[in-house]
C-alpha cells in the first residue's frame, strides 16, 4: 500500500498559511498582510506596518524578497485580503475598473506560494454573515492558476544565494529594524 505523494515544504506552508488566514478572521475580522516562509535554519513570519499605499505594498513585496534572500528561504507564502473581480462565463473581464470600485466584486483571501521550481496559489472566498462577521471560507469556482505575476510573484531567489548576498540583505534589513529574532518571535513584532 502506498503512502502517497510526499508533502513538500510549501503544500505545509500553503495549509498553515490557510489556518493563519482562518484564524485571523475569526480573531480580528481581517487578514493581516504576511509573509510566511520557510529555510533550512526555521521558519519566518513578518507583518508589514500597513499596505495603504502602491508605495507600501511594493516595499513589502521588496521586503518579502530580502528576507527570503537573507535567510536562504526555501518555501515562501503571501497571504493578502483582496477584492476580485471575474469574467461572466463567455464574457472578456472589464479592466475599466479596480475590483475594489467593482459592483460584482468579491471578497478574498489570496495565497500564493513558491518553492524553487514550484508555484502555487489559493484563492479562499470570504463568506461573511448577515451582520458582517466572518462565517467562513468558501471554494473558489474560478479557473485554477497556472500562471501568477505581479508585486507580489517571485518572492524566491531563482538561484541559491551567496553568504555575501546573504550578508548584505540582513545588513539592509537591520537597517529597517528587521532583524531575525523579530521574524522568528511572535507576527505583532515585526
Amino acid at each position: 500500500m502506498s503512502a502517497g505523494p510526499q508533502q513538500t515544504a510549501l503544500d505545509k506552508l500553503l495549509a498553515y498559511a490557510e489556518g493563519y488566514a482562518e484564524f485571523s478572521m475569526r480573531k480580528l475580522g481581517r487578514v493581516p498582510p504576511s509573509l510566511l516562509a520557510a529555510s533550512p535554519k526555521g521558519s519566518f513570519h513578518f507583518i508589514p506596518a500597513n499596505l495603504k499605499d502602491v508605495r507600501a505594498k511594493d516595499n513589502f513585496a521588496n521586503t518579502a524578497r530580502l528576507i527570503c534572500l537573507a535567510y536562504g528561504a526555501t518555501a515562501a507564502v503571501i497571504v493578502l485580503e483582496a477584492w476580485m473581480k471575474t469574467a461572466k462565463p463567455g464574457e472578456t473581464l472589464d479592466t475599466t475598473e479596480p475590483p475594489s470600485e467593482a459592483f460584482d466584486r468579491q471578497e478574498v483571501v489570496v495565497i500564493t506560494g513558491e518553492a524553487i521550481g514550484q508555484e502555487k496559489q489559493k484563492l479562499l472566498p470570504i463568506i461573511r454573515t448577515d451582520a458582517g462577521g466572518f462565517f467562513g471560507f468558501g471554494e473558489h469556482a474560478g479557473p485554477k492558476f497556472d500562471n501568477y505575476q505581479g508585486r507580489f510573484a517571485q518572492i524566491i531567489p531563482p538561484k541559491k544565494p551567496t553568504s555575501e548576498d546573504q550578508e548584505l540583505a540582513k545588513s539592509l534589513l537591520a537597517a529597517m529594524g528587521i532583524t531575525e529574532e523579530s521574524l522568528r518571535n511572535k507576527p505583532e513584532s515585526n
